[in-house]
């Protein structure tokens, strides 16, 4: 059986946290529960760890061990989440964003363009919007947005008239049809990144991953007990942007607000210079890492 996800930059991105055995903490995105291990290892009996996901498939991997709760949730309702639970403030957060190993090898949730399946992607199976009512619903000028804004490809009206014309002829369902539809516009020399943008810009899309982000980050503030720690791995450069921008200044355009006397009010000391990259071995071990970055702060 394949694992469910190998953990990305596991010991830098622990390490970062610099946990107090008595601490409480949270993993944003239990997933395989490789990050959620790894911290209970470092706490003590009076040691907390709550982790959010939002897809039921991650609860097969909870751990039995009185310290740790699953919260299956997005983890754009962090803070509330932790309120309902009693939890006010928190010593550490972890986001390890992006999609698991197990969203891609599951070909049937629709992931992946390797192979043939129903166009899905929803990180949550309880909700209502897949990929399939995306590529089917939304009109050219949508369509163009998302893949220019998600995607970042070069020519995204190209590719929204591609779909639009397909799906003229029959609904576009399946990840294969869909691969099909945009062939006239992929580049030959680099279909698979074409590809991989085009369902990045999809996937975004259909679980709403940026507004989460921001939502998450936001609330960060609010849930960081002064001096706890905020902890993220991202995996490509809309995500990287937003966090390196909030980290820097407390908000998403990084450029820090200043007091009456022209003092910066950042509200994080950042602990990471330049982003921290997966090693040579690492990079052997787990190709799909190459693309981590990871950033922390402590919160002022």
């Amino acid at each position: 059986m394949a694992e469910y996800h190998i953990p990305v930059l596991l010991e830098e991105s622990v390490g970062l946290l610099a946990i107090d055995p008595a601490g409480t903490y949270v993993d944003l995105t239990f997933g395989g529960g490789g990050h959620s291990r790894r911290i209970l290892s470092a706490l003590g009996p009076e040691g907390r760890l709550y982790a959010f996901d939002q897809d039921r498939d991650a609860r097969r991997n909870c751990p039995d061990d009185r310290r740790f709760h699953f919260v299956e949730s997005n983890f754009r309702f962090l803070r509330g989440a932790l309120r309902l639970r009693g939890v006010g403030q928190v010593d550490g957060i972890l986001a390890d964003l992006g999609v698991s190993s197990h969203h891609f090898d599951a070909l049937e949730r629709g992931f992946s363009f390797r192979g043939e399946a129903p166009l899905d992607m929803r990180m949550n199976q309880r909700a209502r919007r897949s990929a399939a009512e995306v590529v089917n619903g939304y009109s050219s000028e949508e369509l163009t947005r998302i893949l220019g804004d998600w995607g970042e490809l070069e020519t995204p009206w190209k590719v929204a008239n591609c779909i639009v014309r397909a799906r003229a002829a029959a609904p576009l369902v399946t990840t294969a049809q869909l691969v099909g539809a945009v062939r006239p516009c992929t580049p030959r020399k680099e279909e698979s990144k074409f590809l991989t943008k085009l369902f990045q810009a999809l996937r975004i899309e259909v679980n709403g991953e940026m507004e989460a982000l921001r939502m998450a980050l936001e609330q960060s503030l609010k849930v960081l007990r002064p001096g706890g720690r905020l902890v993220v791995i991202s995996y490509h450069s809309l995500e990287d942007r937003l966090v390196k921008n909030f980290l820097r200044s407390g908000n998403f355009s990084g450029q820090p607000e200043t007091d009456f006397y022209g003092r910066r009010l950042a509200p994080f000391e950042v602990l990471t210079r330049k982003a921290v990259v997966p090693s040579a071995e690492e990079l052997v071990r787990n190709p799909r890492s190459r693309s981590a970055k990871l950033r922390a702060a402590v919160k002022c």
